[in-house]
């Protein structure tokens, strides 16, 4: 399972720098002028997770493979794209096919990287992005209230049912809110997920400061009030990144990375954070499996029974389940192989109604 994230920010804010450091390429044209990237690069990326070197030394393996998750850059919005300025009807249509949205905003001064709006205030150009998107699906869901309008006065089963979610709609995004702060029940978000609303997509906010400032962040303004909205007005977690740190650390090791980090006086670089970050912001969850072959981290759904859960694996597992042998990845560390962790009672027997919990070390038992 590997969903999309787009990146997207105004132009000028460090987005393709920090998609180039994220997945570790130069797919993405990094330039001080709008526009410099048009059609969207994509890269696949590692979740960081401290859990994998412990359970293969438990495996006694040397192949570890992580979860992915997928990026796309996407080009920079302006004001007016909804009414197609700028690249607006490109940008509305790419972002459309991501799952979640990482919007990147400038929290440093430095005359030489253009502002496209001439002066840094990280909050207006938050609101410049979700105006645009607001608009957009303000567009959209008053068009389906017009269609279905005349379908639900005949009784159409379809339209009585989306009718009420529209008209909930409706006046939150005329407010100038995004849709996901709609209060729907679950049954009403299925519905409102055929909607296609660029609002509906859960957001994270990664506030891009100057490598100097990393270490600091806390203590940048910026930083400060792009949290309070974003905590407060919008519902969303915000992540602090250094682009240009990133983009430095790209090509060295591992361990020259960390000591660049600790001269800097951080513990890790941000696109660790955001990754993760962004992962759970997806809903995402990862079980492991572990053996001599390898070790891997497998993702799947917040919720998802182990039949479902053996199903990422192969068909076959989901179709023929019988049974998963788990313990969780704390109990098993803690007794340190297998064995141990049966005996001290932590190896379970699960069947097909059994919720995978994160970290969970699986084994499937199946017949086909």
């Amino acid at each position: 399972m590997v969903l999309k994230t787009g990146i997207v920010g105004l132009p000028n804010v460090g987005k393709s720098t920090l998609f180039n450091a994220i997945t570790r390429t130069q797919k993405a044209e990094a330039a001080n002028y709008p526009f410099c990237t048009i059609d969207p690069n994509v890269g696949v990326v590692t979740v960081p997770d401290s859990r994998l070197e412990p359970l293969r030394e438990i495996a006694k393996t040397d192949k570890v493979i992580p979860a992915t998750i997928e990026f796309v850059d996407i080009a920079g919005l302006v004001s007016g794209a909804a009414s197609g300025e700028g690249l607006g009807n490109k940008f509305l249509s790419h972002i459309r096919e991501v799952d979640a949205i990482v919007q990147v905003v400038r929290c440093f001064e430095d005359e030489d990287v253009h502002h496209v709006s001439g002066t840094v205030d990280p909050v207006r150009d938050i609101d410049v992005i979700n105006t645009e998107l607001v608009l957009a699906d303000l567009e959209a869901v008053q068009k389906r209230v017009d269609k279905q309008a005349k379908l639900h006065k005949r009784g159409d089963k379809d339209a009585v049912a989306e009718m009420p979610i529209l008209k909930k709609l409706e006046p939150l995004l005329d407010d100038g809110k995004p849709a996901y702060l709609c209060d729907l029940t679950d049954d009403e978000h299925k519905i409102a997920k055929h909607f296609q609303l660029l609002t509906m997509k859960p957001v994270i906010f990664a506030c891009n400061v100057k490598d100097d400032e990393l270490a600091g962040a806390d203590d940048n303004e910026y930083v400060k009030r792009v949290r309070d909205y974003a905590a407060q007005t919008l519902n969303c977690e915000t992540v602090v990144i250094s682009a240009q740190i990133e983009a430095e650390l790209t090509d060295l090791s591992d361990e020259d990375a960390a000591a660049f980090l600790a001269d800097l006086g951080v513990d890790e670089s941000g696109t660790g954070a955001l990754i993760r970050a962004t992962y759970h912001l997806l809903g995402l969850r990862t079980y492991f499996t572990a053996g001599e072959m390898e070790v891997r981290a497998w993702t799947i759904r917040a919720g998802d029974t182990a039949p479902r859960a053996a199903g990422v694996i192969h068909g076959d597992f989901e179709r023929g389940f019988i049974k998963a042998e788990t313990v969780a990845y704390d109990d098993l560390i803690a007794c340190g192989n297998v064995a141990a962790a049966r005996d001290a009672g932590k190896y379970r027997i699960e069947g097909k109604e059994y919720v995978v919990q994160d970290g969970d070390v699986l084994h499937f038992r199946f017949n086909v």
